[in-house]
């Protein structure tokens, strides 16, 4: 057990289904994902980095990519939700569209590769 499956234990009902099914498509597309914690939240991490959250609110279920540039960048596929930046809300009624669900976390993977990777390359014109 983790930290994420801990969390979705102690949901209930059709809330606890809708954001069980975010991390099982966040899984399915990066399987080496392990659970943890990234900004106080409990997220699947992807090579460490923080990849997406699934919370449970008052009124309504959030997802959180960790990122504030990969919702804007999906902003015209997003008009049927409230977004900010940094967070999708949805409902068990109103779900994340799977392929929609898949872009934001395929998106957030790249970026998270990107990241990691320039940090790996030698600088331009650096001797190896």
């Amino acid at each position: 057990m983790g930290i994420v499956t801990d969390y979705l234990a102690a949901r209930e009902g059709e809330n606890r289904t809708a954001l069980e099914h975010v991390i099982t498509v966040a899984r399915e597309l990066a399987p080496d994902a392990t659970e943890g914690e990234s900004y106080g939240m409990p997220a699947l991490l992807y090579r460490g980095k923080g990849l997406v959250a699934v919370l449970e609110a008052k009124a309504h279920l959030g997802l959180y990519p960790f990122s504030g540039q990969v919702l804007p960048g999906l902003a015209a596929d997003l008009d049927d939700f409230d977004w900010s930046p940094g967070a999708l809300q949805f409902t068990a009624e109103h779900p994340v569209p799977d392929d929609l669900l898949r872009r934001i976390i395929t998106d957030r993977m790249s970026q998270i590769d990107a990241q990691l990777d320039k940090k790996r390359r030698p600088p331009a014109g650096a001797s190896t």
